[in-house]
């Protein structure tokens, strides 16, 4: 297989490498922005750095008459402790790449010095650069510091590794390619009191208890059968002591969706079972529910372009062109309701490490996918 970006794939490991070595959490993100725009710059591209923090955009004009085309890659870690044992594991204390934003920002590297050093190549292409995926912050920044107004961006792309596809393999669909995520929040007020006299005062903490219970049957008999959601309780904290009944109990969790429907229905019944049990227990609960990461939807046009791409690459039998949609959640949901976008996947591999379940502290990205992804990129670039 003809990889153009093969003779980088060194450079690009380096690159990684380094950048896995000093992971940095969303908006903090500066020394990997430092080392993204000095190598851009070195490769002779326009840099920006005025869209938000430690957001780096870089533009190739090889023709201002083509289309423009953006590619975005994410940069930002994630608050775990790395145990890989790698010889180049995180040196930031408790900080580790383990969503592959290493991996990501490398492709886009070896991407962006290949096209530039490419006299055949007769596009204009802009590589986007952002910080604070994880929290969905970076792509709304990038949006509000105008990166849609100062470019004339026809068609967006970005992509993501996944652990347990076979390397050398895509999948991507039309529509609905990853979840929406809503955080909530519920806080339960009761009367607390003595553990030995329950009948004179009330407990925040059974109350919550038997919401956390009813909570669960939400996806089992309200949502249609036939539509995927995930709905988890992740935190349960009282004020409550030995011989002290809690008088406040406070809930956390989020909720994945492929559709605005089935997330309507979680919200309203999520408020009217918790309003319910603590009228019941005459007490008080108030339900906040925000979403920070709308659905990502693929729109055909690109959709269709980077599957052909890929296909006429890699061949037909490594991409799936209608996968199924992934309850993760990803802010590039945000870019591509600016203008058509799609969203790919590449397999990272089924054994080891690159197996490893996403922000697991085990996990790494595949090396050699880089030269695989970054081609890619070439190929769609050139089309």
């Amino acid at each position: 297989m003809n990889l153009p970006t093969e003779s980088l794939k060194q450079d690009m490991i380096t690159w990684r490498h380094d950048i896995h070595k000093y992971p940095e959490l969303g908006f903090n993100e500066i020394r990997t922005c430092k080392l993204v725009a000095q190598l851009l710059t070195s490769f002779g591209l326009k840099v920006y750095e005025s869209f938000g923090k430690t957001a780096v955009v870089a533009h190739l004009e090889k023709n201002k008459n083509k289309k423009l085309i953006a590619i975005r890659a994410d940069m930002d870690a994630l608050p775990i402790k790395e145990k890989t044992s790698l010889h180049y594991q995180s040196q930031n204390t408790n900080i580790m790449h383990a969503c592959g934003h290493d991996g990501h920002t490398a492709t886009l590297l070896g991407t962006a010095k290949f096209l530039s050093e490419d006299e055949s190549f007769d596009g204009n292409i802009l590589f986007v650069f952002q910080p604070d995926e994880e929290n969905g912050g970076g792509a709304r920044v990038m949006i509000k510091n105008g990166l849609f107004e100062q470019f004339k961006i026809s068609e967006i792309y970005a992509l993501h590794n996944m652990p347990g596809m076979p390397v050398g393999y895509f999948a991507t669909r039309e529509n609905t390619i990853t979840g929406s995520e809503s955080a909530f929040e519920i806080e339960v007020q009761s009367k607390g009191g003595h553990s030995a006299l329950p009948n004179m005062g009330g407990d925040a903490l059974l109350t919550a208890s038997q919401i956390v219970n009813s909570l669960q049957t939400i996806v089992s008999r309200k949502v249609d059968p036939r539509k995927n959601a995930v709905f988890s309780i992740t935190e349960f904290k009282t004020n409550g002591k030995k011989n002290i009944l809690a008088s406040k109990a406070n809930l956390k969790g989020d909720t994945r969706c492929l559709d605005e429907e089935t997330k309507l229905v979680i919200q309203y019944e999520l408020k009217k079972i918790c309003n319910g049990i603590a009228a019941a227990n005459n007490a008080i609960c108030s339900v906040k529910f925000e979403t920070n990461f709308p659905i990502t939807i693929n729109s055909p046009i690109p959709t269709k372009r980077i599957t052909k791409c890929l296909k006429d690459k890699f061949g037909d039998k490594r991409v799936e062109s209608n996968c199924e949609p992934m309850l993760f959640s990803e802010d590039f949901s945000f870019m591509a309701a600016q203008v058509p976008g799609c969203f790919i996947l590449i397999g990272n591999g089924t054994s080891g490490a690159n197996a490893k379940p996403l922000h697991s502290p085990y996990f790494d990205f595949n090396d050699d996918i880089l030269t695989l992804g970054s081609s890619a990129w070439v190929h769609l670039a050139k089309m």
